[in-house]
């Protein structure tokens, strides 16, 4: 496994990570004793930053990660989770509400630390809440000892420069970026000069587009137009026809490029989860790469959107 640095945090993280919000069964209902062993798989392949959220399965995913936290050493992984978005529809960016959250994670965690705790899906949010109070709240709890570093996550692009810009540096440490960086949708590239300049990680999430490109395709909630989808359907079935895994060659796009610490992929089977480490640890297959980036060509950087309507990007299609 590759090990790189989280922007200024000093984090060294393995290239390929564990996001926890299918612990939470968001995508179809898991079996709990794989579930816990799928993450204890994740670590014993040195995959050692996992990601997770209160949203995931309201808090499941947290408790459910919890449980396999308990019996392995602390300083084996490096953990991140979130604060702002509780339920569908249900955010709250403010101090007290955030403060609290952090408490609340500690107690389903069973830790008393957390690496890396998110803004998360900050176009919900009003930006200048985001500025003004909730990002000096959870900075104040570093001087707690309850959370060591801060970041921001979101769908849209803009976000990210729209509250990175109005802070001090330093404030924002990492951003998390989703369904930006992936075979269908590069548009994250756009940002990585920026991000690097002001010493940002960078953690990208979704490497299969939350599904589009997977077999199974995307579940029946995915904002993405029939366009993109049609587009992405019509890849998966050329790849099957010549026998390639196209999620092998997905996550082997994301894991390849060096300016992206790490890329999240999210599973409660064991069996997928020992499936992801062998792609990620195998050399990328550029000439596979490039022919699937020519069959998405007809929808490449194609994109779906969602927030407050200020904090939306332009739409692409």
């Amino acid at each position: 496994m590759q090990y790189r640095t989280l922007g200024q945090t000093g984090l060294k993280v393995s290239a390929l990570s564990f996001g926890a919000s299918s612990l939470g069964g968001v995508f179809h209902d898991i079996i709990e004793a794989d579930a816990i062993r799928t993450v204890h798989i994740a670590l014993d392949h040195g995959m050692n930053f996992i990601d997770v959220s209160p949203y995931y399965g309201a808090t499941r995913a947290e408790t459910v990660l919890g449980k396999a936290l308990k019996s392995v050493q602390r300083d084996r992984y490096i953990l991140a989770t979130k604060v702002g978005q509780y339920g569908e529809g249900e955010f709250d960016f403010s101090s007290r509400r955030v403060t609290q959250s952090v408490d609340e994670s500690l107690a389903r965690l069973k830790v008393e630390m957390i690496d890396l705790i998110q803004c998360h899906d900050i176009e919900f949010a009003d930006l200048n809440q985001i500025v003004d109070e909730t990002l000096p709240a959870l900075h104040q709890l570093k001087t707690t000892g309850k959370v060591k570093h801060v970041g921001i996550t979101g769908l849209p692009l803009k976000v990210f420069p729209a509250v990175i810009d109005r802070v001090a540096p330093g404030v924002v440490e990492t951003i998390l970026s989703f369904c930006r960086y992936e075979l269908n949708d590069s548009s994250l590239e756009s940002l990585l000069p920026y991000l690097k300049d002001r010493k940002i990680g960078i953690i990208n999430a979704s490497p299969t587009g939350m599904g589009l490109l997977t077999e199974r395709g995307a579940p029946g909630w995915h904002p993405a137009s029939k366009e993109i989808q049609e587009g992405c359907r019509k890849a998966v079935e050329l790849c099957k026809v010549r026998g390639w895994d196209i999620v092998e060659i997905a996550i082997q796009y994301c894991v390849a490029n060096p300016n992206i610490a790490t890329t999240l992929v999210g599973t409660a089977r064991p069996d997928n989860i020992l499936a992801n480490i062998r792609y990620a640890e195998a050399a990328a297959d550029f000439e596979k790469i490039d022919a699937v980036l020519e069959l998405l060509k007809p929808i490449h950087n194609f994109n779906f959107t969602r927030g407050r309507p200020e904090n939306r990007d332009k739409l692409v299609s």
